[in-house]
């Protein structure tokens, strides 16, 4: 049988260490220095996740409904499946992939690339080039 100070101690030890292995508090601003480029920083919301990069857009998520804005040139990245979004704005390039998706975009300037399965894209103007490398993916202009 173990004495209680050494009971004390392993259990002092298992919540010290246990307590750096659960996630980080989040909820504080990111800080640089002067002259520091930041890292971009992801949004996630019950909508799916964000990450702007440079000036493309990256969605991921599972089962969402929701609405994006490429603004005037974007480019968008959409990973996932079973999502439905409204693409607002002009994207200059969109990748998909995932499975299951139905997009809906304003307008597509350079190239739209479909790489998963089974989505469903629309888009109500401009004049890309369409790769669908996929399998059973639907792809209408109007």
């Amino acid at each position: 049988m173990m004495p209680k100070a050494g009971v004390l101690i392993l259990s002092a030890a298992v919540v010290l260490g246990a307590a750096g292995c659960g996630p980080k508090n989040n909820n504080t601003a990111p800080t640089t220095s002067p002259g520091a480029s930041s890292s971009p920083a992801p949004s996630t919301t019950s909508s799916g996740a964000q990450f702007d990069i440079g000036n493309t857009i990256n969605y991921g998520s599972l089962g969402t409904t929701t609405t994006l804005d490429c603004g005037d040139g974007k480019s968008l990245n959409v990973g996932g499946s079973n999502n439905t979004l409204t693409v607002k704005g002009t994207c200059g390039t969109v990748s998909i992939g995932g499975a299951d998706n139905k997009i809906t975009l304003d307008k597509i300037d350079k190239q739209l690339n479909v790489v998963g399965f089974n989505n469903t894209i629309s888009y109500k103007s401009g004049d890309p080039k369409v790769d669908n490398l996929g399998s059973g993916n639907t792809i209408n202009k109007g």
